[in-house]
């Protein structure tokens, strides 16, 4: 495929990651500063400190990286990369109305073959469109972090979205590595998030209700199912199994997982306390500084070598 020029809306974490993503592999970036980017991030710096991890781990030599790196370039208006971008991933903060009004303003200044994708992670993207004349051409493509490490990104269709938006948007995903799924309604939580929620609710009710521990919850799925999950997935697991025998652990199961439809209490209660997490050094456990960093740094490494392994990287 020939390469695309790449725009990203916002130097967060995301829109960091899908620059150097892109950049990796071979397309120009510009990335668009908003509202207090350039004051909270060093935005190039951490694009090569993300790239001296691959280097480290062996994903990337470093020849690789530093051209990578000098492939993205940094803006502070949307006019500036008017006549540059054949695709704008959106990544700014996730508010409906602040959204609209991005997405309207770019729609006005792009030509019409530009796409313009959003990575809400939780947002209707046919609402975020709603303001916009050229709704056929915004879609969502939702990535998970680090966006430069995991293979998946939601495509999330809208009820404007044209063919060709899909197909494009879909292809350019593949081409670059990744490992695009189609959602076929723009429901909330999309695909993957309504699976990970629906796993979050039970173990905050496991924990809430003193059957097991926090860290033995993490544990049970770290080395359990959760090895298995990146190699047969539910509906394979259930067609392995036999649907009979997954029929028969679900009438007796359903009535005893956790149903309901509103926050635990547990997390309610943590909140209420200042307990947020990594962020305030307590949150269902405690979190040194130490411990954050090493965390991080796991998660990062850790992917890394999964992917090798799995061959996704």
């Amino acid at each position: 495929m020939k390469k695309k020029n790449v725009a990203v809306l916002g130097a967060g974490k995301m829109g960091l990651g899908i620059a150097q993503l892109f950049a990796t592999k071979g397309h120009e970036v510009k990335v668009i500063y908003v509202y207090d980017d350039k004051e909270r991030v060093d935005a190039p710096a951490v694009i090569r400190e993300n790239l001296g991890v691959l280097v480290k781990n062996d994903v990337l030599t470093q020849k690789d990286a530093d051209e990578a790196a000098q492939r993205v370039g940094f803006v502070d208006t949307i006019e500036e990369v008017a006549d540059f971008a054949d695709i704008v991933f959106e990544g700014i903060i996730e508010n409906l109305e602040i959204k609209q009004d991005y997405f309207k303003k770019m729609d006005e200044i792009f030509p019409v073959h530009t796409i313009l994708a959003t990575n809400t992670s939780a947002i209707s993207v046919t609402q975020i469109a709603e303001k916009s004349v050229h709704k056929e051409r915004i879609i969502g493509t939702h990535y998970w972090n680090p966006a430069y490490l995991v293979p998946l990104v939601e495509v999330i269709r809208t009820k404007y979205v044209s063919e060709e938006t899909v197909t494009a948007t879909y292809e350019l995903l593949q081409d670059a590595g990744k490992k695009p799924v189609i959602v076929k309604k723009d429901v909330p939580g999309f695909l993957a998030n309504r699976m990970q929620h629906a796993l979050f609710r039970e173990a905050l009710s496991i924990i809430e209700h003193d059957i097991a521990d926090p860290a033995d919850v993490d544990d049970a799925i770290k080395y359990g199912f959760g090895m298995r999950l990146g190699i047969c997935a539910p509906v394979e697991v259930m067609d392995m199994g036999g649907l009979d025998l997954t029929y028969s652990i679900h009438e007796y199961l359903f009535p005893h997982i956790e149903n309901s439809t509103t926050p635990s209490k547990l997390l309610t209660e943590n909140i209420e306390k200042g307990n947020l997490g990594f962020k305030s050094g307590k949150g269902l456990m405690e979190w040194s500084k130490e411990d954050v960093k090493k965390a991080n740094e796991e998660l990062t490494e850790g992917l890394i070598k999964v992917a090798k392994a799995l061959g996704r990287l």
